[in-house]
């Protein structure tokens, strides 16, 4: 449902694109999220009880889509706002205040959900996008200014047609290579977290599991934060985003061949928090610092794509993936990973390759 969802919206985000200037997108984006929440909340409060299971799922469906394309969408605005040595100094802090919000959310939900209910929380969601969008509104105007600075306009519409994304990609080097590092480092991530939940389900009681992954968030997002903090920018802007892309990907690599040795299963969440930290405070910084490099329309409609396709492509896809594997036993499933990894890293090789050709600039 997820990714039949994504094939759906991309175009039509492509489309919206093409037709209006980036200052009206971006903000009619946060916008209609805020009123999908609405319509969420009505349907929960005027809906029979019976179709709660319906909304439910409808919602499932909705957050992954949310936090895929917000999430693109947030990034693609700020490469409008910085230029690659900035983007190197300041993406690391930006990345933090999302951590900082990955650390807050859970504990924000759990505060007040008693009290106000489930219906009412989708108001305290709406307040946070509200937030959003005063900033992104006070950043506009920030954007224009760096634009005409450039030499160029926001106003105008960027024209081309709804599967432009999917054809930049085809035929662009860099973002093919992005799209393949995309591809397969969603794999590495999806077949741990799978063998990581079959782990889980060993143990006897619902309370230990919970407790189990909410020590492995903790660890994942703190580990996240002291090196967003500390040590992104010093490898940005020191050495530029090759190592960052290249040491998560061989830190994953090493990871899946430990496990495929001996799969131990507090080596499989060492590997997970190691894994996920470095994607998060590393890998995403520097793919995004490459963005402030292309052009626009690359910048909005092929990383969309990127990030919301192939992405939800590759989760679909490595989840069959691991179900075949786990017939044949752990062991076969990190063998499996190990392959995965390697591809994952020749992934990002290539991208540092193709990367090293662009422009200090965009065109």
């Amino acid at each position: 449902g997820t990714l039949v969802a994504m094939l759906v919206i991309s175009p039509l985000f492509s489309m919206l694109v093409s037709r209006w200037p980036r200052r009206r997108f971006v903000a009619f984006s946060y916008r209609t999220l805020m009123l999908c929440l609405l319509g969420f909340y009505v349907a929960l409060v005027a809906l029979p009880e019976a179709s709660g299971v319906w909304v439910g799922r409808a919602f499932f469906i909705w957050v992954s889509v949310f936090n895929l394309f917000a999430v693109s969408v947030f990034w693609s605005f700020m490469a409008d706002i910085f230029s690659n040595s900035e983007a190197k100094r300041v993406y690391g802090y930006i990345g933090a205040g999302g951590t900082l919000g990955g650390l807050t959310g859970p504990w924000l939900t759990k505060s007040l959900v008693v009290g106000l209910g489930v219906a009412n929380m989708m108001w305290v969601s709406i307040a946070c996008l509200a937030i959003c969008l005063v900033c992104i509104v006070r950043l506009g105007g920030w954007a224009r200014q760096v634009e005409l600075a450039r030499g160029r306009s926001d106003d105008a519409a960027m024209g081309g047609n709804i599967m432009e994304g999917l054809r930049l990609i085809a035929r662009d080097p860099l973002l093919r290579w992005m799209a393949v590092l995309m591809f397969f480092g969603v794999g590495v991530g999806t077949l741990l977290y799978n063998q990581q939940r079959e782990i889980a389900k060993l143990m006897a009681e619902d309370e230990l599991r919970t407790q189990f992954y909410s020590n492995l968030d903790l660890w994942i997002n703190c580990l996240t934060l002291l090196i967003q903090v500390f040590l992104t920018r010093r490898v940005l802007t020191n050495y530029g985003v090759g190592p960052a892309l290249l040491i998560p990907a061989l830190a994953v690599l090493a990871g899946y061949a430990l496990l495929t040795a001996s799969p131990l299963p507090m080596l499989v969440a060492m590997v997970q928090v190691a894994t996920r930290a470095g994607e998060f405070s590393l890998g995403k910084p520097a793919r995004e610092t490459i963005y402030t490099r292309v052009d626009r329309q690359s910048r909005y409609k092929a990383k969309a794509a990127i990030d919301t396709v192939i992405y939800r492509g590759g989760d679909l896809t490595f989840a069959w993936v691991h179900k075949g594997l786990l017939m044949f036993g752990t062991s076969v499933v990190f063998s499996g990973g190990l392959l995965v990894a390697a591809a994952m890293t020749f992934g990002a090789w290539r991208v540092v390759r193709e990367q090293a050709r662009l422009p200090a600039s965009p065109p």
